[in-house]
């Protein structure tokens, strides 16, 4: 069995800062107190403290200026995606933008799937829809639906597809027990996400772009009914 990584003292001040500064307790456009005291005050060390500090910059939360502090930054503006699952977590209304985004991306990935997928590639999509049919559980249907999207991705040969992909999974991970809707039933999850697969295994562009339109819209629909 693989070992889990720990996490460690620096991931947990990494995302305690994340929070505070999310939640406004750090204001963008605010300085943060001096180091010392910042760092006695969250009990760590200076060290763990620029590390942490070093992850937030580039995360796009933060700015430090030599001679004059640390800088709160405005994350609507400087932040990475990554900050998704936070902002998720701390405002759900952030779902429904994310499927808008889920929308389009997908249906491209099914399009260039489509264009680009070799036999190996449709050979693992038609397994991997069989897997969501024999998936027993909502969650186990849900997470044996997204191994077909991850597919989708890696299919089109670009790996930049494959990260967003994941990006936008991970993003409602903090509700996804939420979204489990469109995947209590194994039989009409497979029955949504079949036409995608033929599509794309057919190599029809068109069609797989109807098809992940009209899957990712159908489940949206149902996840957001969920939620509301």
């Amino acid at each position: 069995m693989e070992t889990l990584p720990r996490e460690t003292i620096v991931d947990v001040l990494e995302n305690r800062l994340r929070e505070d500064i999310l939640t406004g307790r750090h204001p963008a456009g605010s300085y943060l107190p001096p180091e010392r005291r910042l760092a006695d005050g969250y009990g760590v060390t200076r060290t763990t403290l620029k590390h942490a500090f070093g992850r937030l910059v580039q995360s796009g939360l933060l700015e430090t200026r030599h001679g004059v502090g640390t800088r709160v930054r405005d994350y609507a503006r400087f932040g990475g995606a990554d900050l998704l699952p936070m902002l998720v977590r701390h405002s759900p209304d952030w779902i429904g933008e994310i499927f808008e985004v889920r929308r389009g991306i997908g249906a491209l990935i099914a399009e260039r799937a489509a264009a680009a997928a070799s036999e190996e590639h449709r050979a693992e999509l038609r397994e991997l829809l069989g897997a969501v049919r024999e998936a027993e559980g909502g969650d186990a249907v849900q997470l044996a639906d997204a191994e077909v999207h991850r597919a989708l991705a890696r299919a089109t040969g670009n790996r930049v597809y494959v990260l967003l992909t994941n990006t936008l999974f991970n993003a409602y991970l903090p509700v996804r027990a939420a979204l489990v809707g469109p995947f209590t039933d194994p039989a009409a999850a497979h029955a949504r996400l079949a036409p995608v697969v033929e599509a794309v295994a057919a190599g029809d562009r068109a069609a797989a772009h109807a098809a992940a339109d009209a899957y990712l819209t159908a489940t949206e629909r149902i996840m957001l009914e969920d939620l509301a």
